[in-house]
């Protein structure tokens, strides 16, 4: 089963990635419900990885490598455009956003509640996005 793949930073393999995560999910037997929550989480982040910290340049791209080892399944997300640092990222508001009406802004709580870790690093000139998510 193939575990890695790399795509270029545009919009449009955000598709590529959900698909990748999805049938390495299911040949793995998680329900429905799993791989769908799984791969909500994934796809904010990439989302975020090829349009925020990549301006959906086409000239980058972004390693994603998925693996399971004691029953946890995990994702690296590597790239080199601008670094994210989890210490600025505030928790918001969820009753204020309801009233303001306010789109955006959520995807990392939802991230946040959806796995189980998620861990932001670097190394030798990459950003590194691991998330990780117990499947038994």
């Amino acid at each position: 089963m193939k575990n890695a793949i790399r795509i270029s930073c545009e919009r449009s393999n955000l598709k590529v990635v959900r698909d990748f995560v999805s049938e390495y999910l299911a040949a793995l037997g998680q329900s429905e419900l799993r791989v769908n929550q799984i791969v909500l989480a994934v796809d904010e982040i990439v989302a975020n990885i090829v349009i925020h910290a990549n301006t959906e340049d086409a000239s980058k791209h972004l390693d994603v490598r998925l693996n399971v080892e004691n029953q946890v399944f995990q994702i690296e997300l590597r790239d080199q455009g601008s670094s994210y640092s989890p210490a600025s990222y505030q928790e918001p508001n969820m009753p204020e956003y309801i009233q303001q009406g306010r789109k955006g802004g959520m995807g990392m709580a939802l991230v946040n509640r959806l796995m189980d870790r998620v861990e932001f690093t670097q190394h030798g000139g990459y950003n590194i996005c691991r998330l990780y998510k117990q499947l038994a």
